[in-house]
């Protein structure tokens, strides 16, 4: 496959070589060329391998300087390229990376970092991370591998292990070789050790920790875990003393006779200190005593074979419909003969109950339809100029003073005063001097 397309960029190149001796050709025509065939040059790369030891720090740089080539440069001569550089790692034919390597990129303008302690599992097996580059200005890709060879450690693991807490580090600092060699150097001064390997870093947030206020320079703080090949010195084991063991629990800073050779770098957090002694052999089995919540032990799971019958479910099926069914229908004829059949009718009821209470009852239902009736016959209520007026001797009704075709939208509320019979006037003087007149009505009652 390569050499076919080895074969196929030299025979561009021969062309475009032959295209430059035909004649001369533009300025742009010949930048968009060269530009072509430097992009497909840049497209040639080669495996990395690399040779980390089980049980030891990882760290692998990848320098956007590096992959900077993978990219056109710019168009205008003279300029300097900083675009910002992205990288996306993962296992060949998988979506992530293996459990043990992690990765870690703050801005697209910084280097990405590759690191991890690689596990004896993997040792002899050649893990091949791809790593694709994105140019985020162009939206070019590039990619590359990084072929990892695990090799076993002759004393793996180291016996004494020990996990320092730093506070003031993020994780992408203290991965820098000269801050990591620093550190060691502070360790191995306390510890005196005559080998001395890191063995693993973990940022406090990958441990629970929570994302520093961005005041005052606060760091998110990183775990390294460090081995050596001998006892922990006396310095380290400050940390189990009951009076600092108190200190922590009432979060006071413990009494730590070596901390001054960390503080002027390294700020640790000595309450966090973890000491692992993998001499003291101790067993993890335990006898599993028997007892309640506990099935007793059945052997291996036996699945069923794919040879089984298959199951009529009609019968089921009408099972389950009819039984309520019918538990419904007697129900519903039992109900049925309750309510048609029990009846002891009218005449019986008539015959059992007192006249007096027949009565009552005949009277009360003759009032209400009587009132029903009644209510049937209401009409609208006409304006009180349309409201029928009965004389006050004779208790004649007098009729209305207009008539049903008349337009009573334009009649008054109030019925005109009229000079009816029985009716007497009697003039009134104002102050002014007029008169006017008062009508009063004589009332007369015939004895």
């Amino acid at each position: 496959m390569r050499r076919r397309w080895c074969r196929q960029q030299q025979a561009e190149e021969r062309g475009a070589m032959r295209c430059c001796a035909a004649g001369p050709w533009p300025h742009s025509v010949l930048t968009t060329l060269l530009l072509t065939v430097y992009t497909i040059l840049s497209k040639v790369h080669s495996d990395r391998n690399v040779y980390p030891s089980a049980g030891v720090l990882f760290v692998h740089v990848l320098e956007r300087e590096y992959f900077k080539g993978e990219f056109p440069p710019y168009p205008k001569p003279g300029e300097i390229s900083n675009d910002p550089i992205t990288f996306n790692t993962n296992l060949m034919g998988y979506p992530d990376r293996p459990g043990w390597l992690r990765y870690i990129q703050r801005t697209p303008y910084s280097d990405g970092v590759l690191y991890g302690s690689p596990t004896v599992e993997n040792v002899g097996k050649p893990t091949i991370i791809e790593i694709t580059a994105y140019n985020r200005r162009t939206f070019e890709t590039a990619r590359h591998n990084l072929i990892i060879n695990i090799m076993s450690a002759e004393d793996f693991p180291l016996p004494y292990q020990a996990e320092f807490f730093i506070r003031n580090m993020n994780v992408e600092e203290m991965l820098a070789s000269e801050v990591l060699g620093d550190f060691l150097g502070a360790v191995k001064n306390v510890w005196q050790p005559e080998r001395l390997n890191a063995i693993n870093i973990t940022s406090a947030l990958d441990r629970g920790g929570r994302v520093p206020l961005p005041i005052n320079d606060m760091k998110e703080g990183v775990y390294v875990m460090v081995g050596a090949d001998v006892p922990f010195s006396s310095c380290l084991r400050e940390v189990e003393n009951p009076q600092n063991q108190l200190r922590c629990s009432q979060e006071m800073e413990p009494v730590i006779t070596c901390d001054k050779k960390f503080r002027t770098q390294f700020h640790i957090d000595w309450c966090k200190i973890s000491l692992v002694d993998n001499t003291k052999q101790v067993s993890t089995f335990q006898e599993v005593i028997r007892g309640e919540g506990i099935l007793p032990d059945g052997g291996e799971y036996k699945p069923p074979s794919d040879t089984l019958k298959s199951r009529d479910y009609y019968s089921d099926f009408l099972i389950t419909l009819a039984v309520p069914s019918a538990i419904a229908l007697v129900l519903f004829l039992i109900l049925a003969y309750i309510m048609c059949c029990r009846r002891e009718g009218v005449e019986k009821r008539n015959m059992q109950t007192p006249d007096i209470q027949l009565v009552h009852h005949s009277a009360i239902q003759k009032s209400t339809k009587e009132l029903r009736d009644m209510s049937k016959n209401r009409e609208i209520a006409w304006p009180l100029s349309t409201l029928p007026v009965f004389h006050p001797v004779t208790g004649e009704m007098v009729p209305p003073l207009h008539t049903d075709t008349y337009d009573n939208t334009s009649m008054p509320l109030m019925q005109t005063q009229q000079n009816l019979p029985h009716q007497t006037q009697i003039p009134q003087q104002q102050s002014a001097g007029e008169f006017r007149m008062t009508t009063f009505q004589r009332f007369e009652a015939s004895i």
